[in-house]
């Protein structure tokens, strides 16, 4: 086995998972040779892109370049989008070359399933800030009709899925239109084919989030598959209405470049990943985040918590891999989130013992905005 200064680790993405795992590899092994692959050097705060329709954040805000913190973690920086695995993971193919490597982190994180029939009319909010703008400027042009808001899951992957940021972009656009005056001339619909809308939060938050959109006046359309969107119109099996504007988060699967790997898939086409973040198969190659399919519970969230808890289980056993030396480190499975409204936020915390869910108030908006402000100074 190499020695411990020669190790080669290269992580691919930079999402959560990707700088989880840098920040925890140089924690524990301070003279491996880190190499960090994706197309730009930068992190793109998603989280905050529920606030950019209503002004409250701009692009500018929520892009970090992460020059500085590469610097600070001795990380060589690689400019390409992977396009394949060779050697058994050693070898990653990159449109810039090959780079290979001792060991290797997978947290490329996953795309959107776009099958949906006439999908194109539909603005899918977490592609980036990109659709938050346009979301933005769509709102701007609008003097009145049907907002339609909705998600769907993976049906092969009932975890790649990702609704909290719906819920958020629902309760901030309706928040905003009241604080614009132009609540009256709007009607807001959420839709899902899921007759209980947000369930993997847990039974006590559907019936909170549920009954906060009966009190601020939104319609729902639940329990109906879709079958396709059209321009001005969201069609279910169940009925169909009008829309001037509709918003879609479709479940998730895994990155195009998966397919040219041996990689084990799952179901849903997420790299298959076991407890220790392991890819079976591949050693040492690892897997955190959104890219990965874990074994637990089917609500196990696909959100940057979670990536944080997988990348650091992920980086231990790799690590250990490369030494030679046992290890089994595993990650809590846990979900929580403040669900933000735009100026009060709701906390939901799960936990395969519990369900909590905190009233809105303001001052959960405010500690959203507080983590946000603490997350991100860590790669400034």
């Amino acid at each position: 086995m190499p020695s411990a200064a020669a190790h080669r680790i290269t992580v691919l993405g930079a999402g959560f998972a990707a700088l989880s795992s840098v920040r925890a590899l140089r924690k524990q092994a301070p003279q491996a040779e880190i190499t960090l692959v994706a197309p730009r050097a930068e992190l793109h705060y998603l989280p905050g892109i529920i606030w950019i329709p209503s002004g409250l954040r701009r692009r500018e805000d929520l892009v970090v370049p992460l020059d500085a913190f590469l610097r600070r973690q001795r990380v060589r920086f690689v400019a390409a989008e992977v396009t394949g695995l060779a050697d058994g993971g050693r070898s990653v193919h990159t449109s810039a070359g090959e780079l290979a490597n001792d060991g290797l982190v997978i947290a490329t994180g996953g795309r959107f399933i776009k099958k949906l029939p006439g999908i194109e009319h539909a603005i899918t909010p977490c592609e980036g800030i990109a659709a938050a703008e346009r979301i933005r400027d769509r709102l701007r042009e609008l003097s009145g009709g049907t907002i339609a808001i909705g998600f769907a899951g993976n049906p092969n992957e009932p975890s790649a899925m990702r609704g909290g940021p719906m819920f958020e972009f629902l309760f901030g656009i309706e928040r905003q239109l009241r604080r614009e005056g132009r609540r009256e001339r709007f009607e807001l619909v959420f839709f899902s084919p899921a007759a209980q809308p947000g369930n993997r939060l847990g039974p006590k938050a559907v019936g909170h989030l549920l009954g906060r959109m009966q009190q601020r006046g939104i319609r729902t359309h639940l329990g109906h598959k879709l079958e396709r969107f059209e321009a001005g119109k969201v069609v279910t099996a169940g009925g169909e209405f009008a829309a001037d504007l509709i918003l879609f988060m479709p479940g998730m699967t895994g990155n195009a470049w998966f397919d040219a790997t041996a990689l084990p898939r799952s179901p849903g086409g997420l790299v298959q990943a076991d407890a220790h973040c392991r890819v079976p198969g591949f050693e040492r190659v690892v897997v955190a985040g959104d890219a990965g399919s874990f074994p637990g519970p089917d609500w196990m969230p696909k959100q940057a918590h979670m990536a944080d808890l997988q990348a650091a289980a992920a980086a231990t056993n790799l690590l250990a891999d490369l030494d030679g030396r046992p290890s089994d480190a595993t990650f809590r499975v846990e979900l929580i989130c403040i669900v933000d409204g735009l100026d009060d936020g709701t906390l939901i915390w799960r936990t395969p013992q519990r369900n909590v869910v905190l009233p809105s108030s303001r001052l959960l908006h405010w500690t959203k905005r507080a983590f946000e402000r603490r997350y991100l100074a860590q790669y400034r």
